[in-house]
């Protein structure tokens, strides 16, 4: 157990040696400390080890190199000037300036589709949490992409082994480290709130029904998460398959006859992480119009780290017995566009759905999807499939288990509204972090909107905080959901609670996708 340095507040012991952090806006700042070995070389395709000691004192005044991600793809990776490098396992820290021991911990996971992002993609992220809630807020990096999010279990071998669900396994990795070594910055190791939006929401669902992260939370909050995002082994390894193909295509593959099993492992160790990278991209674009409704980049039920579909562990009461936030925005799939378009919004990837039900259902959703498919009902029908349903899936049956509370982001400033996006995907990021007063916050309130934005991300915030501190909700203001009455607070400019909104959808959607 690290052991905290009194005479130096900003001189830590953590697992691997010193660190010594910096004051930035008047708040104790620690970053790019190192939570497990880099996963370089051989462990390029192995689970994260334990952190290499260093000599000295560290310094944690700077983010880490991020992940391995594509500058240029259908998802905008970090930017030019950003380091990147296939060692990037690194977590940051930052905690208020006074010396209170026994602090709340809010441990947040960055979203980015498993493809980009980063704990430094908006340097100041949880600093008004701190400021406003007395927490430690932690962040961390985690391996992307074919790195992190593919599964090339199949060309494993005694010599060259390959371990599945990288990325999952480096979240689980990082939340060890907060459990040994939180306490040495004044945090408390049995009061961590894990939260993320996005990926980052598939990744605490997911979590959830990882045994090996029992334990390592107590209570949890998933924003926008599309939770069934989680696929079997035989999906996962035609994705391999497809991928080595993309990956021997682009590169210099000289005295390899094919890809077969024997070959493909030693193409993956050799390649360069820029050729992985390529050949991710290439694979991300294609995935929606040859597997509809899927997202490459996602676990896979390998029976083993990931034992069963989170879906299913939730419905039978086998995840991680944590109280649990959950919600998505408005219009989560409005965002999904142009180089975004990942979902099932186009004509052809919604026949392949609907060619998978039964006449009478694909008649209800149709009827709560009117003019489908043009654009705007086709980016809800997207989005709802991909994020809205199965949240209420795992909401409900949660809801047997442990209290939940339900919600939905339906605000947005007038330009957002105008541009046909509404409360959509990410927007709900603006408010929890209060980033209103970035180049994108300040635009998309040029037409107005502001306060009440900014008001309701302070609402939003008060929520998570109180929750953070202790699992306490204002039960008068914002109910438990339960399958009864389904009460969900609507975050708007003026919050308010219903009971079962868009029942008759969420009806339709139930005998639409019954496996769901």
């Amino acid at each position: 157990m690290a052991l905290r340095t009194r005479t130096d507040a900003l001189e830590i012991a953590v697992t691997g040696g010193l660190v010594r952090g910096v004051t930035r806006r008047g708040l104790h700042t620690w970053r790019g400390i190192p939570y497990a070995a880099p996963p370089v070389g051989s462990l390029r395709f192995r689970a994260p080890r334990p952190v290499v000691p260093w000599a000295g004192v560290r310094d944690a005044s700077e983010f880490g190199p991020v992940s391995m991600q594509s500058r240029n793809g259908n998802f905008i990776g970090a930017s030019r000037s950003t380091p990147m490098d296939e060692d990037c396992l690194t977590i940051n820290v930052i905690r208020p300036a006074s010396d209170t021991d026994g602090l709340p911990v809010m441990v947040f996971i960055h979203g980015g589709a498993y493809s980009v992002g980063s704990s430094a993609e908006y340097p100041k992220n949880g600093e008004t949490l701190v400021r406003e809630g007395g927490v430690i807020y932690v962040s961390f990096n985690y391996r992307l992409g074919a790195l992190g999010y593919l599964d090339f279990t199949r060309y494993s071998t005694p010599e060259r082994p390959i371990e599945s669900n990288l990325g999952l396994r480096d979240q689980v990795a990082a939340l060890a480290w907060v459990r040994d070594n939180i306490a040495a910055f004044g945090g408390d190791p049995a009061n961590v709130t894990l939260f993320g939006e996005s990926a980052g929401g598939n990744a605490v669902t997911t979590l959830m029904a990882v045994p090996a992260a029992h334990g390592l939370f107590a209570r949890a909050i998933a924003q926008s998460a599309p939770p069934n995002a989680v696929y079997l082994p035989e999906m996962a390894a035609v994705w391999a398959d497809e991928f080595v193909e993309l990956l021997a295509e682009n590169i210099d593959t000289d005295g390899v006859e094919n890809t077969s099993d024997d070959t493909a492992g030693q193409i993956l160790v050799d390649a360069a992480a820029v050729e992985l990278i390529d050949a991710a991209v290439t694979l991300t674009l294609r995935t929606p119009d040859a597997h509809p409704g899927t997202i490459v980049m996602s676990p896979v039920i390998d029976g083993d780290f990931l034992p069963e579909r989170p879906l299913d562990a939730f419905k039978e009461g086998r995840v991680a017995r944590a109280p649990l936030i959950i919600g998505t925005n408005d219009r989560e799939g409005s965002l999904f566009t142009g180089r975004l378009d990942i979902l099932a919004t186009t004509p052809k990837r919604i026949r392949a759905i609907f060619g998978r039900t039964k006449k009478k259902p694909r008649k209800a959703i149709k009827a709560e999807y009117p003019e489908l498919p043009a654009k705007r009902p086709a980016a809800d029908f997207g989005g709802d499939y991909a994020f809205w349903y199965p949240t209420v899936k795992v909401a409900e049956r949660h809801s047997r288990f442990m209290p939940v509370h339900f919600y939905r982001f339906d605000i947005a400033p007038r330009l957002v509204h105008l541009a046909g996006f509404d409360a959509t995907h990410g927007l709900d990021l603006y408010a929890i972090f209060d980033r209103m007063d970035g180049w994108f916050g300040r635009t998309m309130t040029i037409l107005g909107g502001r306060r009440t934005f900014t008001a309701a991300g302070k609402r939003m915030r008060a929520f998570w905080l109180a929750f953070a501190r202790d699992g306490s909700v204002d039960e008068s203001v914002w109910p438990r959901y339960d399958e009864t009455e389904r009460l969900t607070l609507i975050f708007d400019e003026t919050d308010r609670v219903e009971s079962d909104p868009r029942a008759s959808k969420r009806l339709a959607w139930q005998e639409f996708v019954p496996h769901v």
